[in-house]
């Protein structure tokens, strides 16, 4: 028996994954689908790579297809329009149900038109979202379950207050599914204080959190790399590593937005094509950068912490970090955007000698292993080899 079906997953997804060559449940879905079929509050805890969108997306479209409905029923929060659009290609792959993406920067006259259209599932930023309940023309009150995809980052001071809001708006008896792959002790009080203020100290909707055992994909799928370079030399030695390495696809994270098009800009001057990628960019820029890196028509993507959050690209060979990022969470999402699903990648930070120390005490905290490298001779080569 297909052990989707033993997780009793509808027939039909169950024959749209098969499709798709998706026949293994993963082992956050094995843990995660029983315990959301059964209508827990839950937060969940898995590695990048590991099946976690699948995880709920499975057993609540299962639900839906057992019913008759004409009103939105699930709300997914998402805190970047990337995810939300990957969320809502998800859903499409394995089922027809309807459903809506309502994400900020966009016109909102033409979601309200889609809200028309009664989709029983609405995804999108926890503002946008709110602000459509709150001019009536997203109802609230048909909501049955509510899923923070990437938890910890709605959580974050500069979305807290929509998410809290949003949760404020919606039944009293609403499942709450949160996930990430780092759920700090923060996001889960912050996320329990929200759910007890809303239902007056109610413990038995206690929010149950989930941490599955690390598959060590970080330690075991991912190469760490570490190359020095002096802040000033950094491009440079950026497009050297390119030219050696010769990466099928290329991520570029920088935590300084204002760098993007000057990364981009040095690179396409030595005739190296380059794609971007920032919170600035208008939504009909983004996608197309997104479209031409998933198709490969480009190899390198150029983007600040925008798109570490659960992008998931097929076949992501390499991550460059430009530069270490100041909390640990947002380096193992951006090494994460390699090594999917089973795959194996490259992780290289290019570091001054301050971030190098920096790295050293990460390599220990996390209990990974970093290898330094060097460029020479139009090689990625280990400086022990000189020590012969």
């Amino acid at each position: 028996m297909n052990k989707f079906l033993e997780l009793k997953v509808d027939e039909s997804i169950v024959s749209k994954l098969e499709e798709i060559g998706i026949t293994e449940p993963t082992e956050v879905q094995k843990k995660i689908i029983p315990l959301i079929s059964e209508g827990k509050n839950i937060m969940f805890q898995s590695e990048t790579g590991t099946g976690k969108t699948f995880a709920y997306l499975l057993p609540l479209l299962s639900r839906l297809n057992s019913t008759e409905n004409r009103m939105a029923r699930f709300m997914i929060a998402s805190p970047t329009y990337e995810l939300a659009s990957q969320i809502k290609v998800q859903v499409q792959k394995i089922s027809g149900i309807k459903c809506a993406l309502l994400i900020g920067g966009a016109p909102i006259s033409r979601q309200i038109e889609l809200l028309k259209e009664k989709p029983e599932i609405v995804i999108g930023g926890p503002a946008r979202l709110l602000e459509l309940i709150h001019l009536k023309k997203l109802k609230a009150d048909g909501i049955e379950t509510l899923v923070l995809d990437e938890a910890d980052r709605l959580l974050s001071p500069e979305l807290r207050d929509s998410t809290k809001g949003l949760m404020e708006r919606l039944p009293k008896s609403v499942q709450l599914i949160g996930n990430s792959a780092t759920v700090s002790k923060y996001t889960r009080e912050i996320l329990q204080k929200a759910r007890n203020g809303i239902l007056n100290d109610e413990k038995e909707n206690a929010i149950l959190f989930v941490a599955l055992p690390m598959e060590n994909v970080l330690r075991k799928q991912i190469s760490h790399w570490a190359i020095f370079s002096e802040r000033r030399d950094k491009i440079d030695t950026l497009r050297s590593f390119i030219n050696a390495e010769k990466p099928k696809k290329l991520l570029v994270f920088t935590s300084k937005s204002d760098q993007i098009e000057n990364i981009a800009s040095k690179l396409r001057f030595k005739k190296i094509d380059c794609e971007t990628l920032c919170g600035k960019t208008n939504k009909v820029d983004r996608k197309s950068a997104i479209d031409r890196f998933r198709s490969g028509k480009t190899k390198i993507l150029i983007t600040t912490d925008l798109a570490s959050r659960g992008l998931d690209i097929e076949g992501i060979t390499h991550v460059v970090q430009m530069d270490l990022p100041e909390k640990e969470d947002f380096f193992i999402h951006r090494a994460g955007r390699t090594a999917r699903a089973g795959a194996t990648g490259i992780n290289c930070v290019i570091g001054d000698a301050w971030e190098m120390e920096n790295y050293a005490r990460l390599e220990k905290k996390l209990k990974i292993t970093v290898f330094p490298k060097m460029l020479y001779k139009g090689n990625v080569v280990d400086p022990n080899s000189f020590n012969t």
